[in-house]
């Protein structure tokens, strides 16, 4: 099978309990567009969504226990397992993107700071339990 050159390498699927909800936080925090939106046959639970955001997309979907027992949200989990990471184009975007998300309930797990590698870095975890990073180059001297 050939590589699709508009398919990305790698994408997130993020799993939630209430995808509803979760769609409308991430649209309401992260300026979200949903682009597609399947529901599950009992009408309630999101079988699949596609969400644009940050230049790219996330797919989601509820959590299906019954049809599959090793996807299950973080809040079921114990934590995250992971930290997804948003590039952005300048500092500004940065304390902007955690200030947004942070008015829409989520919590500050790393405050942003200018790091020692050369990005200003800040990290949330969503009211979902998905830990999200976002960091933009600092300016260079010179």
């Amino acid at each position: 099978m050939a590589f699709e050159p508009d398919i990305p390498k790698i994408q997130v699927h993020l799993c939630v309990r209430d995808g509803k909800a979760a769609i409308a936080w991430y649209e309401r925090a992260f300026g979200a567009v949903e682009t597609y939106e399947q529901m599950a046959e009992d009408g309630e639970r999101v079988l699949h969504a596609n969400l644009a955001m940050f230049g790219s997309e996330v797919m989601l979907h509820d959590e299906f226990p019954d049809l599959q027992s090793d996807i299950m949200s973080p809040l079921d989990r114990g934590g995250a397992s992971m930290t997804i990471s948003v590039n952005l184009p300048s500092p500004i975007d940065v304390d902007r993107a955690v200030r947004k998300a942070i008015a829409a309930g989520a919590e500050v797990t790393m405050k942003v700071a200018d790091q020692f590698w050369g990005a200003r870095y800040g990290r949330i975890r969503d009211p979902f339990g998905h830990v999200w990073a976002f960091s933009a180059p600092l300016a260079r001297a010179g």
